[in-house]
């Protein structure tokens, strides 16, 4: 089997015009909302990326009618029957857990496999687990299988120990087509959450509170089709802002949110790039000489500073004047990628959740790996800044989360290709 990589050439300056793809995350959410419909959805501005393609498979295992053109998803789930996501879709992809709060909500059962995704550390569902007890339902797990059950769902008021993106989705999903009301106390407030929100209430749901502390769900009998376009992708525009700064560009960013980039531009412009939000109500532009200063990052939840660009701007940062300190608190095992830029010339150490990085003047190309989605986009960021050629091996990470990001960055004058080990040889 041929083994796909991309090759970048470094020191080429990144310069015009890009838009931003719709957002991952909040994607993934939609699309098993639409499960719970009794109609028809469209969803637009979906991004071409492997994540969605799994869950459109994950829709039509359960016996739902999906087609696609271009970023346009139609889904008729009138039909469904199935309550158990296949194991050998469920394992490639974190989000496939979203189908246990759906098919809850819908069928009062739902059977999904312990979800795939990156390994960046410990990432429990007990939150979820708590939130579907509440409601009523009682949660078995078997041979790496969860099993969630309930003649009737009740609302109830549920309190998270934690801010958790996943089971603030999960709950939110269940209590939806729940009977009565339900809190959901110390919810996430994440843009995606919000979009989430949107759609359900597109649907004839009742939502209010998203974005904040407090999430209220009233209950309704049935959700019905609509048309729904989600929101631009905050960790692509990052990645790109970050890339943009990495290779001393200007950048124009188009179809962005600026108030979702708050927590990066504070940083960004911080280290000394020029971050200008008042273009427009969707674009960003970029620029920077590549003179950059040490910062400081701790990574919170929304709207703090995003683990998702943890990554990337750790790349950026191993060239900065001066040492700079990240702490990671979100997830443990995601400085894996700082072995990668130590090969390139990086200096760096790990303590436990701290990442303390000495800036060098620069970086050296060489071959490297991905070790995870949002680690590969480092790996793409560090080959733009270094010099020479960087190979970077397991590729498909990228294509999980990012529509195409080469033929991105090669429109804006980045050197780099695709290549298959054959195409060397």
């Amino acid at each position: 089997m041929a083994i796909e990589k991309l090759r970048v050439f470094g020191g080429h300056r990144l310069e015009g015009v890009t838009t931003v793809s719709g957002g991952k995350n909040t994607a993934l959410a939609i699309i098993a909302a639409a499960a719970m419909s009794s109609e028809p959805c469209a969803i637009e501005n979906l991004p071409d990326i492997e994540d969605i393609h799994v869950m459109r498979d994950i829709l039509i295992a359960l016996g739902a009618k999906v087609e696609m053109d271009g970023g346009v998803m139609r889904i008729d789930p009138s039909h469904l029957q199935g309550s158990s996501v296949p194991e050998h879709l469920a394992c490639k992809l974190r989000a496939s857990y979203y189908f246990l709060g759906a098919l809850l909500a819908r069928f009062g059962t739902s059977v999904v496999s312990y979800p795939g995704g990156c390994d960046i550390g410990n990432r429990p569902i007990d939150q979820h687990i708590k939130g579907f007890e509440a409601l009523g339902a009682t949660v078995e797990t078997d041979h790496g299988r969860i099993r969630v059950q309930a003649d009737r769902l009740r609302g109830s008021v549920i309190y998270l120990d934690m801010p958790s993106v996943g089971a603030t989705i999960n709950v939110m999903l269940a209590a939806a087509l729940a009977e009565g009301n339900t809190e959901i106390v110390n919810a996430g407030k994440e843009p995606h959450i919000v979009d989430l929100a949107n759609f359900l209430n597109a649907m004839g749901g009742s939502v209010k509170g998203a974005g904040t502390d407090n999430i209220r769900i009233r209950g309704v009998k049935r959700l019905k089709g609509c048309t729904y376009a989600v929101i631009p992708d905050q960790i692509e525009t990052g990645t790109l802002m970050i890339a943009a700064a990495a290779s001393r560009g200007d950048v124009l960013i188009r179809g962005a949110l600026p108030t979702h980039m708050e927590a990066l531009t504070a940083k960004l412009l911080e280290m000394g790039v020029r971050v200008d939000e008042g273009i427009g109500e969707d674009s960003i532009r970029v620029r920077s000489d590549g003179r950059h200063r040490r910062v400081n990052i701790k990574t919170q939840p929304y709207p703090g500073f995003p683990t998702d660009l943890q990554q990337p701007i750790s790349v950026l940062l191993s060239t900065a004047k001066g040492t700079s300190i990240i702490h990671e608190t979100i997830f443990e095992m995601r400085f894996k990628h700082l072995d990668e830029i130590r090969r390139m010339g990086g200096i760096s150490r790990v303590n436990d959740r701290f990442a303390i990085i000495d800036g060098v003047p620069k970086l050296m190309g060489c071959p490297v790996k991905a070790t995870d989605l949002r680690a590969g986009a480092a790996m793409v960021v560090a080959g733009l800044m270094a010099e020479g050629q960087t190979d970077i091996y397991n590729v498909h990470y990228i294509d999980r989360g990012y529509e195409h990001l080469e033929r991105k960055l090669k429109r804006l004058g980045a050197r780099i290709e695709r290549l298959t080990e054959e195409e060397e040889d």
